[in-house]
């Protein structure tokens, strides 16, 4: 005689399908956790890619050179991932890859999102000529398209991660001071600013107590959807050769080394240092529109 089912059983039931269905949607209750766990396992990576790597990644065996992923006829339980042209694994290389793109994303990001706000603070409370100069050098920096720009820029400075942080900063700065100077007209009409002013506070103490403070969420929500942006340039730079020099392990320089051996079938070469960089642009891009969503007042009522 079979047992009747408890009452509880089948909601129990539904609330978990749903849970699962939430995470596999990337989301649960709203926040990013499958994007924010892949971020999280990146900069792990990163850090201690000299503790994860198996190998150097810029030393290679000749002997060894496009052996196949391990899971493939010919591949080898030393190169799960397989080697390149040059023997080299490719594992290490896209271990020590997550390194190159987040320090240089990261810190072009922060580069940029500093000289940005600052400028978008002081253009928009000022006012004046200083306005009017720092908003027609950024009109003329956003009407130069950005990929061109940075490949002049990195073709006159030469390659290196050093270089290619200023080149990124200068290339992207103008997104922060273009929004923030908007925030900044808002803001210096509200009743706190005037306040500030009737009292005798100096221009740079409301802009450094009242202004900053109140424009940092849009600066952080920005920074979050620029990271893409900026770690897709310095892969296209490096692609191109303009960017991290070799035989550092960027994920741009793989590519540009996988691309002929993919039509000899290494696929390994250009997929999976593709999908590395398709995986942390999407992550990040995923993250930036939940903070957006969150610390946005107006989008949080909707």
């Amino acid at each position: 005689m079979s047992t009747p089912m408890s009452p509880s059983a089948s909601p129990s039931r539904a609330a978990s399908l749903t849970l699962a269905w939430r995470f596999a949607a990337f989301h649960a209750e709203g926040f990013p956790v499958l994007p924010t766990l892949i971020l999280l396992v990146l900069v792990l990576t990163a850090v201690f890619a000299n503790v994860i790597a198996p190998s150097d990644p810029e030393i290679g065996t000749l002997g060894e050179r496009f052996r196949p992923p391990a899971w493939q006829v010919g591949g080898s339980e030393k190169y799960l991932l397989g080697t390149d042209h040059l023997g080299r694994d490719v594992l290490s290389r896209l271990i020590f890859g997550a390194r190159v793109s987040m320090v240089v994303g990261l810190t072009a990001v922060l580069f940029a999102g500093a000289v940005g706000t600052a400028l978008g603070i002081l253009s928009g409370f000022l006012g004046g000529w200083v306005d009017q100069v720092i908003m027609r050098v950024t009109d003329t920096w956003l009407a130069l398209p950005a990929l061109t720009f940075a490949i002049f820029l990195a073709a006159v400075v030469g390659p290196s991660e050093m270089n290619i942080v200023i080149i990124l900063g200068a290339v992207y700065w103008t997104r922060y001071a273009r929004v923030i100077r908007g925030e900044v007209l808002s803001l210096r009409e509200r009743d706190f600013v005037r306040l500030a002013i009737v009292a005798g506070c100096s221009k740079w103490t409301i802009m450094r107590r009242h202004i900053l403070p109140n424009v940092l969420n849009s600066a952080i929500v920005l920074g979050t959807l620029m990271l893409g942006v900026v770690i897709v340039t310095e892969a296209a730079l490096s692609f191109l050769g303009v960017g991290v020099p070799p035989p550092k392990p960027a994920w741009g320089l793989m590519l540009a080394d996988g691309k002929k051996g993919l039509m000899a079938g290494y696929w390994w070469l250009t997929v999976l240092p593709g999908s590395c960089i398709m995986l942390m642009v999407l992550s990040a891009n995923l993250l930036g529109d939940w903070l957006r969503v969150k610390l946005d007042p107006q989008l949080r009522q909707l």
